[in-house]
């Protein structure tokens, strides 16, 4: 029997916990799969799957056996890859996670000319500010604010992550009152609430001094959603914290007006720099890799690099 078949009938078993679903989902039959793993089984000396009629669960050694087996098949995969693009330039699905923000204030751009240049490749873009784990999940890249200390992760460092303290013409001929560190709880403000973020105090820093600047207590709109809370600042809603990767276009038509612009703030533990972020095993992904320079390039050229 074909070994890598029989591995990849093992892992979709594995991954489906049913024999049947397996065979559904590679198109063969129950029966077709059962023989597999049974030779696999034969091979090692060992049960990998504990079998009922009501359920199929890994062993013990299964489960060890599983990791392998995935590794195995992926590097394949991308070897694959790898040799296909020597013959024929880069092609194939690139996927992709980023924050919800990244969309909206350039990814759209990205994505859209990093196709016009490669147009031999396809990209699945999924946009959320969930937490995902690459090696589970399969994406081959994520963008990402902060820091990268996760094992089996390569990072790369491609803009920016500068905020500044915003208001729209309008908010600011309707409010008057200079905005200074004194009257910050004198204003109407936009805040965005993430499980990362303290919800008690920002930091600033001028002239070398570091300073804690409170929240305000009572924020006219609260959301977890970026874009609502821009629109809202656009709009006229009150003060907001602005990333330069999404506010610079805003500021240079002066459909926002930066405040506090002598105070660096502190972008907390999102961090100073946006990561590109892929898994240590797809060091030599073309597609992955030319994705990255893209981005870069074109984060540079808006001055955000």
């Amino acid at each position: 029997m074909d070994k890598f078949a029989a591995i990849s009938m093992f892992v979709a078993t594995a991954e489906q916990g049913s024999f049947s679903r397996a065979a559904e989902q590679l198109g063969k039959t129950p029966s077709a799969l059962t023989k597999a793993v049974s030779h696999l089984e034969n091979e090692l000396g060992v049960r990998l799957f504990e079998r009922s009629t009501r359920r199929t669960v890994l062993t013990e050694a299964g489960s060890v056996y599983l990791d392998t087996a995935r590794q195995v098949l992926m590097r394949l995969h991308e070897a694959g890859e790898v040799v296909a693009q020597m013959q024929h330039g880069l092609h194939g699905l690139l996927r992709l996670t980023a924050p919800l923000a990244f969309g909206r204030a350039f990814l759209d751009d990205v994505c859209a000319g990093f196709l016009r240049e490669y147009p031999q490749i396809r990209l699945r873009v999924d946009l959320s500010d969930d937490f995902v784990d690459l090696v589970e999940s399969g994406y081959d890249l994520a963008l990402r604010e902060g820091h990268n200390d996760l094992p089996g992760l390569i990072s790369r460092v491609v803009g920016s992550n500068c905020l500044t303290l915003c208001a729209s013409p309008d908010y600011l001929e309707c409010n008057p009152l200079p905005v200074t560190p004194q009257t910050l709880d004198r204003h109407d403000w936009l805040l965005y609430r993430h499980p990362a973020l303290s919800r008690l105090y920002w930091w600033v820093e001028k002239d070398g001094e570091r300073l804690s600047l409170l929240q305000p207590t009572a924020a006219r709109l609260e959301s977890d959603n970026y874009d609502l809370l821009l629109a809202s600042a656009l709009a006229g809603g009150g003060l907001f914290h602005v990333p330069l990767w999404s506010g610079a276009p805003y500021l240079a038509d002066g459909r926002l007006v930066r405040l506090m612009a002598d105070y660096t703030i502190d972008p907390d533990a999102f961090g100073p720099k946006i990561l590109a972020v892929y898994p240590s095993h797809r060091r030599a992904t073309g597609k992955v890799l030319a994705f990255i320079d893209y981005l870069a390039a074109y984060l540079a050229r808006r001055g955000l690099d």
